[in-house]
């Protein structure tokens, strides 16, 4: 029996982590700070410790044993630019991560990256994990995107551990509390959407992702980065799909490119005043974009990385949020 250890496993993508690698037989550990919220996983037998990222004796000592550790945690944020959270979070975080991984001589670090630590299609069809990231030289380089780039950064320069590096798509599924992405489906679901727009996203049943990881543990080669993903399709196809399965209609009307952009300008100079925003300009540049395209035929080759359909992960986690009151 190994010994996984997961920070951020109380998040969409950390608890089916959880849940996959104890359905393997594995032991698990988990980190979380005294604050962070775990009753939606009182059904799985986690080993709960206390150790925030920013704290690297505390998780030194959570590391120690540890045949891999799954760095999950992370701030997520829609904002422009980069706040003190995300700097505090996603890059010293993982630097504290890396010191503890040392510190602890724990086997493996799988270091959960994203898609948008990659970069985008210059031309339309879809890259690899090859690609230079150049997010800002198509203006979609907001808070989240430039922290996780400098996140994963920092791994790839720690050449004396052993870490292997995944770049999750876009999940949906159950156990997301917050709820984080599913927030969308959530909103989809109350017909609180109000139009469409053509950009292109890459969608991803959590449960394959989780499985994507483990993977990548057992048999991802040392140093090299995994993009795990799902389903190449539009926003509007996504709303549609979610629609479908929800039982509702669709959202209906296009949403004008000009009108959107006022939008964000607007949202820009709210957000720069520190007030909350409907939309920034980088949100309006990801809604149209059509450079959001990559290829997961590398984890398929390596990993036997498995995508499945997306309409059981939105049931699954629409099944989740009612049974919560959520929805």
């Amino acid at each position: 029996m190994s010994l996984a250890v997961i920070t951020g496993a109380s998040g969409l993508l950390g608890a089916n982590l959880a849940e996959s690698l104890i359905a393997a037989g594995h032991r698990v550990r988990a980190t979380k700070r005294a604050t962070t919220k775990i009753d939606h996983l009182g059904d799985l037998a986690i080993e709960w410790v206390e150790g925030d990222l920013d704290d690297v004796a505390a998780l030194t000592r959570a590391f120690e044993g540890a045949d891999v550790v799954f760095h999950c945690a992370a701030a997520v944020s829609v904002q422009k630019d980069v706040s003190p959270e995300l700097e505090r979070t996603n890059v010293a975080g993982t630097a504290n991560v890396i010191e503890a991984m040392r510190a602890s001589k724990a086997k493996r670090l799988v270091h959960t990256s994203s898609v948008v630590a990659l970069g985008l299609s210059d031309d339309g069809n879809p890259v690899d994990e090859t690609v230079v990231w150049n997010f800002d030289k198509h203006d979609l380089a907001d808070g989240y995107a430039i922290t996780k780039h400098r996140a994963e950064e920092l791994v790839r320069a720690a050449t004396d551990l052993d870490f292997v590096i995944v770049n999750p798509a876009w999940m949906c599924g159950p156990r997301d509390s917050r709820p984080s992405s599913g927030k969308l489906i959530v909103e989809l679901a109350r017909r609180k959407v109000p139009g469409w727009t053509p950009g292109y996203n890459n969608f991803a049943d959590v449960r394959d992702v989780a499985r994507g990881m483990i993977a990548a543990w057992q048999r991802g080669r040392r140093g090299e980065r995994y993009f795990l993903g799902g389903h190449e399709m539009t926003y509007r196809d996504f709303f549609r799909t979610v629609a479908k399965v929800v039982g509702v209609a669709p959202p209906r009307f296009y949403m004008p490119h000009f009108a959107a952009r006022v939008v964000g300008r607007l949202g820009d100079r709210r957000e720069a005043k520190g007030k909350p925003a409907l939309a920034n300009s980088t949100q309006v540049a990801y809604a149209y974009t059509n450079r959001f395209r990559f290829t997961a035929a590398k984890a398929q080759r390596e990993l036997g990385y498995e995508i499945h359909a997306l309409e059981p992960a939105i049931a699954d986690a629409v099944a989740w949020f009612r049974a919560r009151g959520m929805l």
